[in-house]
């Protein structure tokens, strides 16, 4: 049984890609998962891919004051159709939750039914915000550390991941399994001729293109610092901002105090046909993120044979080798970035070398079929760990608990 609140159609960020692409993966390793997730209009409540069960949950119509509350109620949801599941399908082997946002509902599963609970950690909340700085920041931080202590382990997309949990959660280094993400290089072909190049810029502009939530984390307005550098050199580029988010207004805001409108296009949201167009017809793709657990988005790039510069940090670090199949710049330094940007747009030869070594790294590490038996190996050693090892009492829990406390007090105090 898998949970999360997202995935296709309904997806916010990189985690509904990651669950589907991981299903499918696992579906053709013979595993069969019932996933429960969230509903979205137009999709139907259940439908069969492979041999993916995919079960969509409408929240309670209940009008929530906030998105703590909504994610409760979901979980409440999500709870009930997992009920009716165990009464019609009978019995499962491990539940695997991802994220904070299904955290109440696995655990519940996890102890009414005594299955072991695997948890993926895409992001910390104390890592997407540099620190907790509020009450629900430090709840949502809190829900973390409690799903990840529930967990029988903790799957993690990047050694930085695994050093961050380490660090915020205190886990101990054997509850943590490192499995990379993956991507499919046919998934980001150009495909079809709906979108003209034209849409987004004149014939003789370069285009460096982003992708991405517009939020703080990404960097989009370090990329915005960088613009007057570049276009001192190459004035002919168009910058293409592709995506959505809350950080929007500020970034134009941003543009409109600098003076740079006409070079920058804010796409709004595109689609996986868009999104592929415009990979293809980039000349340098670029993602300055502040933090960037892993860093799919570079990963699609390098699969569509586009040269990438992006932040030296999180995952990105361990994803791309410095003038080898990629460039990797300091986090916030906008005149590297610059710089580093430049030297693809000026050096076609060596923006040629860096995309063909990037597409071969793909295809040879990053693939969907190793991340889904890595996967699949995990589920059957907790499985079999779970057969030998006695269900905890609720009596052995407040220690351990206690325990905690203490922890974070020495840390905090």
């Amino acid at each position: 049984m898998m949970l999360s609140w997202e995935y296709p159609p309904k997806t916010i960020g990189g985690l509904a890609q990651h669950v589907y692409d991981l299903n499918a993966a696992l579906s053709r390793e013979g595993v069969e998962v019932h996933l429960l997730t969230c509903s979205a209009p137009g999709a139907s409540d259940y439908e069969m891919q492979g041999n993916i069960h995919i079960h969509r949950v409408h929240p309670f119509q209940v009008s929530a004051p906030d998105f703590v509350t909504w994610v409760l109620q979901f979980n409440n949801a999500i709870l009930e159709r997992a009920i009716s599941l165990f009464e019609r399908v009978g019995a499962f082997r491990v539940v695997h939750a991802h994220d904070w946002l299904v955290a109440f509902a696995a655990r519940a599963v996890k102890h009414a039914r005594h299955l072991p609970l695997v948890a993926t950690i895409h992001a910390t909340e104390f890592g997407r915000n540099q620190g907790l700085h509020n009450a629900t920041q430090n709840y949502i931080s809190n829900v973390e550390w409690w799903l990840t202590f529930e967990a029988w382990k903790v799957i993690v997309c990047s050694r930085y991941m695994e050093n961050e949990l380490k660090y915020i959660f205190q886990l101990p280094a054997d509850k943590i399994r490192v499995i990379p993400n993956g991507v499919d290089p046919e998934n980001y072909r150009l495909r079809s001729d709906r979108v003209k190049r034209s849409f987004y810029a004149a014939p003789e502009e370069r285009i460096v293109f982003y992708v991405g939530r517009l939020v703080q984390e990404k960097g989009v307005q370090v990329l915005l610092d960088a613009v007057p550098q570049i276009l001192a050199r190459m004035p002919n580029t168009k910058f293409v901002i592709g995506g959505k988010g809350p950080h929007l207004e500020e970034l134009r805001a941003q543009v409109d105090r600098m003076g740079i409108a006409p070079r920058i296009y804010f796409t709004g949201y595109i689609d996986d046909e868009v999104r592929n167009a415009l990979y293809h017809w980039a000349d340098v793709a670029v993602f300055p993120s502040l933090y960037e657990p892993f860093g799919i988005v570079a990963l699609e790039a390098m699969a569509a044979k586009t040269p990438v510069v992006a932040s030296n940090t999180g995952g990105l670090s361990e994803i791309i080798e410095h003038g080898l199949d990629g460039f990797k710049v300091p986090p916030g330094d906008s005149r590297a970035l610059a710089e580093h940007i430049l030297l693809v747009l000026q050096n076609p030869a060596q923006a040629k070398m860096l995309h063909e070594r990037a597409f071969r790294k793909v295809r040879e590490q990053y693939g969907w079929r190793k991340v889904a038996r890595e996967t699949a190996r995990l589920y059957r050693e907790v499985w079999s760990e779970r057969q030998s090892a006695p269900w905890p009492t609720l009596e052995d829990r407040p220690g351990r608990i206690l325990g905690r406390v203490y922890q974070l007090f020495e840390r905090y105090s």
